[in-house]
This record gives structure tokens, sequence and C-alpha cells, in this order.
């Protein structure tokens, strides 16, 4: 009887609150966002050639604030000697790099017109789900506002000799000019810039989380660049199944593979690794230091080396823990800002 009369009750209490997937046909996606993505011509001086020096290259960004604001990739605009930035409308203006992160491959580029401008909404990365259509809007080989459409086919990709940050994974078709353009979700809110495509394969694209750059924003308008503590150092973890396979004594932690020149490691006096050798299809670089711990926080996996290198700041020493020989020891460096370096948005 009880059940019974708490029933009704029940039935009376309100719904979880669910947000409701947005449905709007991709026609209505475009038409939201195409009037503010822009189409990006810039000329380029090479100086490795004694002949046609100038380049010129094309790509594509979104506005983001009426004053001009233009979100792009840095490989677009980087070392540009021109820039000019073609509207929705036709019409062609003149632009200037703002701020430029070789890290993200992100710039941040203003137009100068008087022309009021279409904005675009800047989504929730973290929100994406696998599976979730997706739709990329930009100029592919300078054709004028293209749209392509695809799901997320992942999530969190770290691409092997690029940035350290995790990428999204969509089969929505990205070519080249479609760089700096922008990844939209069915609401019409920007979720990536798209930035990269494999040539090893059919319908990967890859876009920097819209969230990534919201995070950088604020130094690409303030310094022109992105502000970002520095060791020097690239590696990987030591675990249980290499020691076995290569037969060597490894200590627990993180296997220093290569040291930057000049970097605050190598001043340190940390050793990278110098014998080169193949494991399961892997490549690694053995004969460095292991690195177990940084300021005292223990170090295990690449990913907490990264989490704690950024806790750090420009100028600040610090005192790292090393095992060489296997012996533990103890090496006291300055934590520099991050130079651009020579593998950064290289094509």
């Amino acid at each position: 009887m009880r059940f019974a009369a708490l029933l009704p009750v029940m039935l009376l209490l309100p719904a979880p609150a669910f947000a409701e997937p947005c449905s709007e046909s991709f026609a209505a996606v475009y038409e939201m966002v195409s009037p503010a993505v822009v189409s990006i011509q810039t000329t380029k001086i090479n100086k490795a050639k004694a002949q046609r020096r100038f380049e010129t290259s094309v790509g594509s960004g979104v506005v983001i604030e009426r004053d001009g604001q233009v979100l792009t990739n840095a490989h677009v605009v980087d070392s540009a000697a021109s820039l000019s930035v073609t509207l929705d409308s036709g019409t062609k203006v003149l632009a200037r790099v703002i701020g430029l992160d070789s890290v993200l491959d992100l710039a941040l580029i203003r137009i100068e017109t008087t022309i009021p401008l279409t904005t675009a909404r800047l989504g929730d990365s973290s929100t994406l789900r696998v599976g979730e259509e997706v739709a990329a809007i930009g100029n592919p080989i300078g054709l004028e506002q293209t749209m392509t459409r695809g799901i997320v086919s992942g999530l969190n990709r770290i691409l092997p000799g690029l940035a350290e940050q995790p990428m999204i994974q969509t089969d929505a078709p990205i070519n080249p000019g479609n760089s700096g353009g922008p990844l939209v979700d069915r609401c019409g809110h920007v979720v990536g810039i798209n930035t990269f495509i494999s040539e090893e394969a059919q319908s990967i694209g890859f876009s920097v989380p819209i969230n990534s750059a919201k995070a950088v924003l604020h130094d690409l308008r303030e310094i022109g660049r992105v502000v970002r503590p520095w060791l020097g150092i690239q590696g990987r973890e030591v675990d249980a199944s290499l020691s076995s396979l290569v037969k060597l004594p490894f200590a627990s932690g993180y296997l220093v593979e290569i040291v930057h020149d000049g970097s605050p490691a190598e001043r340190a006096g940390v050793r990278g690794g110098s014998t080169s050798v193949v494991v399961q299809g892997e490549e690694y670089l053995l004969g460095g230091d292991i690195l177990t711990a940084i300021q005292g926080t223990p170090i295990r996996t690449h990913q907490e080396y990264v989490a704690k290198v950024r806790t750090l700041k420009p100028g600040q020493r610090m005192k790292i823990t090393i095992v060489r020989d296997g012996q533990s020891r103890e090496l006291t460096l300055t934590v520099t800002e991050r130079p651009r370096l020579p593998a950064d948005l290289v094509d």
C-alpha cells in the first residue's frame, strides 16, 4: 500500500534535465557559420630559392570578434611578407598578425575593415563524443566556401613528432586550403580549428580543440606568443617490458632520449640517448639518463612529465632527480621559456 501511495508523488517529481543534442540541418549550420569564415592569402619569401623567391599560399580562418580578430593556423601566416583576407562577401582586405603559436599551430590575425563582420560562436570541445557529426568549412585549394561533413573519429590523439596537444580526429574531408578553418558541430558552434591531414591514410584529419585555442587567446592578444616553461627533454616511459626485452636494468622512470642543444637540461648536464634500438616496432634511444623526479614529484610517464613541467615558470631554479649508471643524483637547472624548435610548423 505504501508503494501505491508514493507512486503518484514520484511521478510528480521533475524529470532530470538533460541537454538536448542539436539537430540543425547541415544546410542551416552552413548558413550560420559560413559568413564568419574567410579565405587567407599570403605571400612568403623563400630565401632558399635563387628564382621564384615569392611563394603564394592560401588558407582559411574564422572571425571570432567584431573588431576583426580572426583565428587561423600559424603555418598559414608564418613568415608572411604580405597578408590579405577575402570575406564571405567577396571583399578583399589587408590583415596583420597579432600573435602566433607554433606549438598549437594557431595564429590570431586582425583584418583592417570598417565593414560589419559576422562572428562565429565558439563551442566547448570537452563535450565532444566519438561518433558526433561535425562539418569542416573552409576554402580548399582556394575554392570559395566549401563544407564537408563527417563524424568525430577520435579524441585526445597525440600525433608523433607534432605538438603535445591532444587533437580531435575526424573523417570530415580536410584538404589543402582548409587549414585554419573551423570544425563545427550540429549547433553551428566552432569546436576545433582544422590543422592537419594524414598523407598516409584516407579520411583522417585533425583539429586543434577549441578549448585549447581559447586558453591561449589572451597571450596571443596581449604578448603575441604563448610563454611556456621548458626543460629541453624528450623521452618516454620506462616500463618492465622494455627492461625485459632489451635485457638491461632500468630504473623506473622517464627515459631521456633527446636533450636539446642549449636547453636547461643540457646546461645542467642531463644526458640523452646514443644507441638506437627497435623494440616491437618502436625505436628507442638508449644510453641516456632516467628522470625519476622533478622538484620531488615522481615522474613515470610522459603525461606526468608534461603535467609537471606545465606547473613551472621560466626563470625558476629547481631540482630534478636522475638515475645514471645505476646511481641516483640530483641536478639543478633554471627553467627557460620554450623557444621555437626546428620541428615546429614543418609541413
